[in-house]
């Protein structure tokens, strides 16, 4: 059990300046152009800067690697490891100074150097396909200005530290995914960190623990921007921590960058890994005590824009039921952000395990109540898996200013969390940038990370800050329905009314028959089959529409009974079917509330499917009490149904949940009275004359 622990993860983050090595990066980009489109520049520019990381950590020991694999080729991989004081090594006698003092075989003593890396490091560049890069390079005269270039950036991870270096990164991986569809975020360190601090604002006492062993996981890591400021965040609190990231990604850039970064930083290697969560979970038995990401929003995981296998692989792990990853459900093909709640919860330490996670508003209220995404939320808040939802400020992310939130997930809430969940509406705790970075209007800044952090962990009610029950926000759907009541008779209306519906369609549709007839396709067996019978039956539906029309009257039945048997004579001369005759009868009839009640033959009363309407009812509400003050003041004789039926071999589901987050915070504005609007209005006139007077008496 958890009690209220709270740290302050506050600390001064002054800026971290990035504009001259981003600006200088920027300027070799500018070297591409004619040979390069802008939106290809990272194709060489991504690749370039890891390769110069890499050498700069690098040199400080490259002499002793270059010596020990002199002295011995084979000396093995492991051991070159604590030569070079890191998991990766370079053997090759050159660097990229070294390399422009022999332009006429840059190209290819460019490729040796590479293969010098070791294995690890050349898988990163091998899939960035680089050397097709080279060689465009050096066909289209770019290859040496590049390379000395980049010989003279500095990135030494004395000088440029991780946290640095991921800003670097990130403001390029920005620059370059300006186009990007809004699905494709990059998500802004001031995001992040507000991240970082709500998982770490109570609950982790635990992380104080010398040589205390923390995992932390992000399913769609990116650049590792995420993984790198948990990681800074609580080494700076408990610097014994063995703190051990692991992260996945499917963009072969971002990946790159993640890979580098975490094996300077000297991470595992294995723990990152180039893949497509929604495929497989590639850390199988290990559970997390951090899940921190941000999943795309609005990629779909089926259908025919979906990446190739991943509807299968969904679909497979989703038949595992709760031994897989989605055991509560299936959201819609089109967007796999409930996919990515479930395998985070999947992946949480049973125990404390905690995640943080930004969704778009779409997982809030998406989908009917038998809906998958409606099943997930409900098994989210049954099992009191969610501890808060934070609206954050509009205009946040580089390329969509869409609204987002951050759900905080936990498996060990704290004791008067316990039942509930918290809603922050910090929509309007944010600081202007200065200038516009894309779609990225405001930051969230220290200030207003602290003013959101302190409402989270204060778990209070106020104006910004909502506590709910988890039953208030599952519900029981109803279906409402009146007696039935109708009256019958034969009018202009009622007639021209029954054949508007297409009651008699099932004998002659004019519309399908025009549709057959104009086909620009050769009829298939079944069609002709349909066309040929509404051309038998048209005889039939023209004489009860005629024999209607002449039995025009006043007269009002109240009664099915006697006006069927008027009806039976009427059409004596054209059907005595008895599923005609029925369906005529109820196409003339209409809601009256003077008829009499119908009943069936066990003396029951019937209801009127036409009046079905449906009712969301929260679950702590008694049907009862939500009649008498929502339903039956309107509606004296209406009654509730509930139809769900989970026995059914396709069972009828009428439980489901939604978070109407905006709802939960709505004020009401009153409309400006009219006397006041009239007042400005001829206030407004009034100038205008003014204005108009002036002008045509200075002409």
């Amino acid at each position: 059990m958890v009690e209220k622990q709270t740290i302050d993860a506050m600390w001064d983050d002054s800026p971290v300046d990035v504009s001259t090595e981003v600006n200088f990066i920027w300027s070799i980009a500018n070297k591409l152009r004619g040979t390069y489109q802008s939106d290809k520049y990272k194709d060489v520019i991504i690749p370039m800067v890891i390769i110069r990381r890499f050498e700069c950590a690098l040199a400080p020991t490259k002499q002793k690697v270059v010596d020990q694999f002199r002295a011995n080729p084979a000396y093995p991989a492991k051991a070159m490891y604590r030569v070079s004081g890191y998991q990766f090594y370079n053997t090759s006698e050159f660097d990229l100074a070294e390399l422009v003092n022999d332009a006429d075989h840059l190209a290819a003593n460019f490729k040796s150097y590479i293969q010098g890396f070791s294995a690890n490091i050349q898988d990163i560049i091998k899939s960035l396909d680089f050397d097709k890069q080279i060689d465009k390079m050096d066909k289209n005269n770019r290859l040496l200005s590049v390379v000395k270039a980049f010989s003279e950036l500095d990135l030494n991870p004395v000088t440029i530290d991780n946290v640095k270096m991921g800003y670097i990164f990130e403001d390029l991986i920005r620059r370059f995914s300006e186009n990007a569809e809004a699905g494709d975020h990059y998500t802004g360190r001031d995001i992040i960190k507000l991240m970082v601090n709500i998982l770490l604002a109570e609950g982790c006492d635990d992380i104080f623990d010398d040589g205390k062993v923390i995992t932390v996981l992000d399913q769609a890591c990116g650049t590792g921007g995420m993984l790198s400021t948990s990681y800074n965040f609580i080494k700076r609190y408990n610097p014994s921590a063995d703190v051990r990231l692991f992260g996945q990604e499917i963009n072969p850039e971002s990946y790159a960058i993640c890979l580098a970064e975490m094996m300077i930083k000297g991470q595992n290697a294995e723990n990152i890994c180039y893949q497509d969560t929604m495929k497989a979970d590639r850390f199988k038995g290990t559970k997390m005590r951090f899940v921190i990401e941000n999943p795309p929003f609005g990629t779909p995981w089926g259908g025919k824009d979906a990446a190739e296998g991943v509807e299968q692989a969904v679909n497979d792990e989703y038949a595992k039921g709760f031994d897989g990853r989605w055991g509560a459900g299936l959201p819609g093909a089109g967007d796999m952000q409930m996919l990515f709640l479930q395998s985070a919860i999947d992946k949480m330490d049973d125990n404390f395990g905690r995640a943080a996670i930004v969704e778009n508003g779409s997982p809030l209220f998406t989908g009917g109540t038998a809906s998958g995404e409606s099943q997930i939320r409900r098994w989210l808040l049954e099992n009191d898996l969610i501890e808060a939802i934070i609206g954050l400020p509009y205009d946040l992310f580089y390329n969509t200013g869409i609204a987002t939130y951050i759900w905080v997930l936990s498996k060990n809430k704290r004791v008067e969390r316990k039942g509930k969940i918290q809603l922050i509406d910090a929509t309007s705790i944010f600081h202007p940038l200065r200038k516009s970075l894309g779609n990225k209007r405001n930051e969230i800044s220290t200030e207003d990370r602290s003013r959101i952090t302190k409402l989270y962990s204060d778990f209070e009610n106020n104006e910004l800050s909502k506590i709910y029950s988890n039953t208030e926000f599952i519900y029981r759907e109803f279906s409402i329905m009146q007696p039935l009541q109708r009256s019958y008779g034969i009018t202009l209306k009622r007639v021209e009314t029954l054949i508007e519906k297409g009651v008699l369609n099932f004998i002659y549709d004019e519309a399908k028959v025009s549709e057959l007839e104009l086909s620009n396709e050769p009829l298939a067996g079944k069609d002709q089959k349909k066309l040929e019978k509404f051309y038998e039956n048209k005889p039939l539906f023209e004489s009860i529409i005629s024999a209607l029309r002449e039995s025009i009257s006043g007269e009002v039945y109240y009664s099915p009974k006697p006006f069927v048997t008027a009806l039976k004579i009427i059409l004596k001369n054209v059907t005595d079917e008895k599923k005609i005759i029925e369906k005529v009868a109820d196409g003339l009839s209409v809601m009256d509330k003077k008829a009499e009640i119908q009943k069936d033959r066990k003396g029951n009363m019937i209801f009127d499917k036409d009046t079905k309407d449906s009712e969301i009812v929260p679950l702590n509400i008694e049907i009862e009490q939500y009649m008498k003050e929502e339903v039956w003041p309107y509606i004296p004789d209406a009654e509730a149904f509930f139809e769900e039926d989970l026995g059914k071999k396709k069972p009828v589901i009428k439980t489901g949940a939604e978070i109407p987050f905006s709802r939960c915070f709505y004020k009401y504005v009153a409309p400006v009275p009219s006397d006041e609007l009239e007042l400005k209005f001829m206030e407004i006139e009034s100038s205008v004359n003014q204005r108009v007077s002036k002008l045509f008496s200075e002409v």
